[in-house]
């Protein structure tokens, strides 16, 4: 993922506020027709901007995507902060799924393309290792947290998708969410992560 990163020796007051709405226009955009909707006219539209000012922020299409799946990485990781009450993570999680699906379409296909997942999930290694330190406190058979993280991201990221759109699209997004809850609760007090 290539962000514009390079250092700007002089900014304007306002170049933080105009680079969070281009990302937060093509987050809107791609959540409502798809990333192939999304062009640099659309976008300098879409904020109110010139070509040369969204150009400033960045160089092409491909670093704006590269913005928008950072950004969706970033909320993604909200519903893994350890400070936060297990139940509130589990759901929002299945909630920024249900409510973005093309924008998870898009995250999906980087998360699972080739490469080291920390250069798109720089959270990777304090997870698996704060994973590991709990699952070793457990003691019995020696559980693999890369592994184990791995499959609980997967669940957590592309199950209620799937069950939402192509088992249970009768059911209002509030209510997958609740049934994701309670199973995923059930299988961490299974493996003694979590306790009613």
């Amino acid at each position: 993922m290539s962000v514009n990163k390079e250092p700007r020796q002089r900014r304007n007051k306002g170049f933080d506020t105009t680079h969070n709405a281009i990302i937060l226009s093509a987050v809107r955009l791609i959540s409502e027709k798809g990333v192939e909707a999304l062009s640099m006219a659309a976008i300098s539209q879409a904020v109110g901007i010139n070509r040369t000012t969204l150009y400033y922020h960045f160089s092409d299409r491909d670093a704006l995507i590269a913005a928008v799946k950072l950004w969706s990485s970033e909320q993604l990781g909200r519903g893994l902060e350890p400070k936060v009450p297990q139940q509130d993570r589990i759901d929002y999680i299945s909630r920024f799924v249900l409510e973005n699906t093309e924008l998870i379409k898009l995250w999906f296909e980087d998360f699972v393309s080739s490469g080291d997942i920390r250069d798109r999930y720089p959270q990777w290694d304090a997870l698996v290792s704060s994973m590991a330190v709990t699952l070793n406190r457990q003691g019995g058979k020696s559980i693999d947290a890369e592994v184990y993280c791995t499959i609980l991201l997967t669940a957590a990221f592309i199950a209620p998708r799937v069950y939402h759109l192509s088992v249970r699209p009768d059911l209002s997004l509030e209510e997958v969410t609740k049934r994701f809850r309670a199973e995923q609760q059930r299988v961490l007090e299974r493996d003694e992560l979590f306790h009613v």
